[in-house]
């Protein structure tokens, strides 16, 4: 299918579907927990090479909340990225699968670089370049979609009541730091990326700009705890590109939590973390995976420690979405992209990147739906692309007496998505390698986030 008839789909049903849903107490509110295998088979691509080694397992894992409206579903998956069609294609599948519209689906990756790429418009472009199953395996992905969707169709007759609520925080400690540092010119001077320890300039350099909270939120049957939810921003590998599969230390962390307490279904989803990585810390051996996971582990184990309890009820459960159109970089030429002749796999995905992207303009830019679950004095945002920390950060500024979560990585079309400032200061996260977003993203997505959390 093409992507102009998937959006025209997208915008018809979203711009029928109510804005903002308010639950009432008329039904209970119960929670449903899925959890499906989603590791590629040795030989399949993964970000950098094809799969070689299988490390430990991928997942997709997430919760189905029912009785406030129509179903909602929040979906976490152990790949790169999921984008443009291949996000789209994802959520109308869970959707009809939970039996509730487009617009209540979201799902996003933790970014693992030895995870799997899904984008069905970018591989259909390559393959037409003789490019074809170098950087995805379609079959593999819509393997993985079908299999969710079974997921959640069984999950939802064993789902149980909620009662309450649990929020927890902590401190994550020498994980995340900046990946931009900048020089006295105010240039970037320093890329700090995942390994820069190896660098000792980055090294010493001040862990800079990052949002050290693990935050956790829980749902519970009186005593009993059906899910943990955890949000925390930071590019989560140590070490990568070889093909050897992992759910890096963010899932080993995770799986470690699961072993403790294995009640509990535990989900994990990756902040706005585009400019923020483990650098500081890491210098890219694998004694160094196992120290991040143990912070990880510490943090995540302490937000449950601290956690606070209050009744929930299906009033105090609201879904909110708002559209915002993403502009698209000025770099990006569609129709130059379709004439070249890529030399090489990394050349052509990058070319169909940038034109399944271009092809979503609607005149205005691309049309992306911004969502948010308020869950009483919760509230928890569902963002695009690899998302600059500043935008959290912002977004928590705006209702302070609040605790609001940010989950990025949603749709990975748009790439990496900067301040506007950024764009100024150089660095890669801003390139046209890197971003296929325009300088003004900033003040549509703050517009977007501010609408969300009135």
């Amino acid at each position: 299918m093409r992507m102009a008839s998937l959006f025209q789909k997208w915008l018809f049903l979203t711009l029928w579907l109510p804005v903002f849903a308010l639950a009432d107490d008329s039904s209970p509110l119960k929670l449903a927990t899925f959890r499906v295998d989603a590791t590629p088979p040795i030989g399949s691509p993964v970000a950098y090479a094809p799969a070689r080694k299988i490390e430990d397992p991928l997942f997709a894992r997430g919760i189905v909340l029912l009785g406030a409206g129509k179903p909602i579903v929040l979906c976490a998956v152990d790949w790169i990225g999921i984008g443009n069609s291949g996000n789209l294609i994802f959520r109308e599948t869970l959707a009809a699968a939970a039996g509730t519209s487009l617009d209540r689906v979201t799902v996003h990756t933790l970014h693992q670089h030895d995870g799997v790429r899904c984008d069905f418009r970018s591989e259909e472009l390559m393959d037409q370049q003789g490019f074809g199953g170098k950087k995805h395996d379609n079959a593999f992905c819509r393997q993985v979609i079908d299999a969710v969707a079974a997921a959640i169709r069984k999950a939802v007759l064993a789902a149980e009541p909620v009662t309450e609520i649990g929020v927890g925080k902590a401190i994550v400690r020498k994980v995340a730091s900046n990946r931009r540092i900048l020089g006295p010119d105010g240039k970037v001077s320093i890329v700090r990326f995942s390994s820069g320890a190896k660098n000792p300039a980055a090294r010493d350099a001040p862990e800079g700009l990052i949002d050290p909270e693990l935050k956790l939120i829980s749902f519970w049957n009186g005593e009993k705890p059906l899910a943990s939810l955890t949000y925390y921003a930071t590019h989560p590998q140590s070490y990568y590109g070889k093909g050897d599969v992992t759910s890096e230390f963010i899932g080993l962390a995770r799986a470690r939590r699961e072993k403790a307490l294995p009640e509990v279904a535990h989900i994990h989803f990756n902040g706005a973390s585009g400019n923020v990585a483990a650098g500081k810390y890491n210098d890219g051996s694998p004694e160094m995976r196992v120290v991040l996971t143990d912070r990880m582990e510490a943090g995540m184990e302490q937000a449950w420690k601290n956690t606070v309890k209050t009744p929930l009820s299906t009033r105090q459960v609201s879904w909110k979405t708002t559209e915002v159109h993403l502009p698209v970089a000025d770099h990006i030429h569609p129709e130059e992209l379709k004439a070249l002749k890529p030399k090489d796999a990394n050349e052509a995905m990058s070319r169909g990147r940038r034109i399944a992207w271009a092809e979503r303009d609607d005149g205005q830019g691309v049309p992306i739906l911004l969502t948010c679950l308020n869950l009483g004095n919760v509230s928890i945002i569902h963002m695009p692309g690899e998302l600059f920390v500043e935008y959290q950060l912002a977004a928590q500024k705006m209702r302070p007496q609040s605790t609001v979560c940010m989950a990025a990585y949603g749709d990975y079309g748009p790439g990496y998505i900067g301040t506007e400032i950024a764009y100024s200061q150089g660095g890669y996260e801003t390139s046209p390698r890197a971003s296929l977003v325009a300088p003004q993203v900033e003040r549509e997505l703050l517009r977007g986030i501010e609408e969300l959390l009135k």
